[in-house]
């Protein structure tokens, strides 16, 4: 086996029963993710829209491609017609915008809300108390080509780990609260990577996107 299969081996003995890894393979090479797709991988994340789609027409079609960086609503075309997930919808303006393309491609495009819950201003995503009121004057549900699947999430960029389990504990709040009370039908909190994914698995993760300690530094 090659460094990726064993890296890939070695994080899944790590992911309790039915918690979807998301191999993130932006600006890594496709043989890269062959090596990966040959250890049995078929979810990769990307998070630039023309490398997603160069990626999608070279590689075998069984992979599902999860769109995981922000996303400019003039790219949304690029990926729209073949897509499995995006994972970073942090504003009304995208989800319009995705229903639109959608609609075009003849799609429901299955997305996550990005909940800003880091301490960092860098990080994109909406802030709970904004997201609520759109839920609950259900204004997202009324976009006919997108379905929410659940929420998406980044912890800061600290060596704090307790505060990285606090903000991990927030977006699962808000995941349950919103399930409750909005969206029984969601049932993906897709938060932790490389550095914070036990945390995030402990705090009730059910998708983890996992990049460099897949398949090393990258190469920008």
């Amino acid at each position: 086996m090659g460094r990726i299969a064993d890296n890939l081996a070695r994080i899944r003995e790590t992911l309790p029963a039915g918690v979807t890894l998301v191999a993130v393979s932006k600006f890594h090479p496709a043989e890269a993710l062959m090596e990966a797709y040959g250890a049995g991988q078929r979810v990769f994340g990307e998070s630039r829209p023309q490398e997603l789609a160069a990626k999608y027409r070279e590689l075998p079609k069984d992979i599902e491609w999860h769109m995981i960086g922000h996303l400019q609503t003039n790219k949304i075309k690029y990926i729209a017609p073949f897509v499995s997930l995006i994972h970073s919808v942090d504003s009304l303006k995208l989800a319009e915008a995705i229903d639109k393309e959608a609609a075009k491609a003849g799609r429901v495009l299955d997305v996550l809300l990005q909940l800003h819950v880091a301490q960092e201003e860098t990080k994109f995503g909406w802030d709970a108390a904004e997201l609520e009121h759109f839920l609950q004057e259900k204004i997202l549900m009324r976009l006919e080509h997108i379905r929410v699947r659940g929420l998406m999430g980044m912890a800061s960029l600290t060596d704090d780990m307790s505060q990285v389990r606090d903000e991990f504990r927030t977006l699962r709040h808000a995941f349950e609260a919103f399930r409750e009370k909005y969206l029984p039908e969601m049932d993906i909190l897709s938060m932790g990577m490389s550095g914070d994914y036990p945390l995030a698995l402990e705090e009730g993760a059910t998708m983890v996107r996992i990049g460099s300690s897949i398949f090393g530094a990258r190469a920008y």
